[in-house]
């Protein structure tokens, strides 16, 4: 680049000073100051400094030749040319409000923002004609394309979605021209008040439907949970109650055994000739009948067709009994 330069100067010089010879007259203040000029003309013409974040294409003659980045850079003189001047940040690119209608016929408007970066200059200065332009338009028609396909409700709640698939869509078209699309987004969708109330009246609906399905999901959970209550204390009902049954099978068992037992006793002695075991066999039976009598009567006055010797005669005889049992 430095010796560039020098060799600018070098000619610059060699034209001040060959040109007065070659003329054949003195040199003059105004000659020598004319070619001071002409060499600064030539310097400047011939040294570019190319600004950070740009690039700059060259062309000779018309053709492309190369890209200046950003610093400084040297052409050739009345030869070499700039041809454009490309930003390589990334740009913001607004996309107008577009209508469209969606598959579900519903006419909504939409406007989105583009973000893009030139990553080859010369693909971008050469293989499209105003780059902005045809970003914009394929921008649109994309826009269009992508949510005509799209219902209403999938527009509303699925926008990031269209995002994703804007941004495959323009970057595989804008790729040939050394552009790289870095994002797309739907800023806006917008509909027509009749629309809008219509999806206000479909949410109102849709909440109490909701509503009522939690209140119905409540009352079966509630009832479920009053019969399997119910179920559980009638499984421990019937569990009590046949335990209670067991017990009292048990007793009456129990109690059987003992009265057979003794029946077996009174018998033996019955067989052995002990009458006073017979009258203490009678005696017990009627006392417990004559307990059954008052307590299945309430009255104060008990009717009973019976002798009362009946009852001394027995109480005798288990006297008796008991005395001769006592005997060594």
């Amino acid at each position: 680049m430095v010796k560039n330069i020098l060799g600018l100067l070098a000619v610059a010089v060699a034209v001040v000073v060959l040109l007065p010879t070659t003329v054949g007259t003195p040199v003059t203040g105004a000659v020598a100051i004319a070619a001071v000029l002409l060499a600064l003309g030539l310097v400047v013409a011939g040294v570019k400094t190319v600004p950070q974040g740009q690039q700059w294409t060259i062309e000779r003659f018309g053709r492309y030749t190369r890209t200046l980045t950003p610093g400084l850079g040297l052409i050739i003189p009345f030869i070499d040319v700039v041809g454009t001047k490309l930003s390589m940040m990334e740009s913001v690119l607004d996309v107008p409000a577009q209508g469209v209608i969606s598959s579900d016929n519903v006419a909504i408007t939409a406007d989105a923002v583009v973000f893009y970066r030139v990553d080859d200059a010369a693909a971008a200065a050469y293989q499209v004609e105003r780059l902005e332009d045809a970003i914009l338009n394929l921008s649109t028609t994309n826009l269009r394309s992508v949510l005509g396909s799209l219902e209403l409700d999938a527009m509303l709640s699925n926008r990031e979605v269209i995002n994703a698939r804007l941004l495959d869509a323009m970057d595989a078209a804008t790729s040939p021209w050394g552009v790289k699309i870095t994002r797309v987004e739907i800023r806006d969708l917008s509909m027509p008040p009749e629309i809008q109330d219509a999806m206000k009246l479909q949410m109102t609906a849709e909440r109490k439907r909701r509503a009522m399905v939690t209140e119905a999901q409540g009352r079966r959970e509630a009832e479920v949970a009053i019969a399997e209550g119910e179920k559980t204390a009638a499984v421990l009902r019937a569990e009590g109650e046949r335990e209670a049954a067991f017990k009292l099978a048990e007793a009456r068992e129990r109690e059987a055994a003992a009265e057979a037992r003794a029946t077996e006793d009174v018998s033996r002695a019955i067989a052995g000739g002990n009458e006073q075991a017979v009258q203490y066999f009678l005696g017990l039976k009627y006392v417990e009948a004559l307990k059954e009598i008052g307590t299945a009567n309430n009255s104060k006055l008990v009717l009973m067709p019976l002798e009362a010797s009946g009852i001394t005669g027995a109480v005798a005889g288990i006297s008796e009994l008991l005395n001769h049992k006592n005997q060594p």
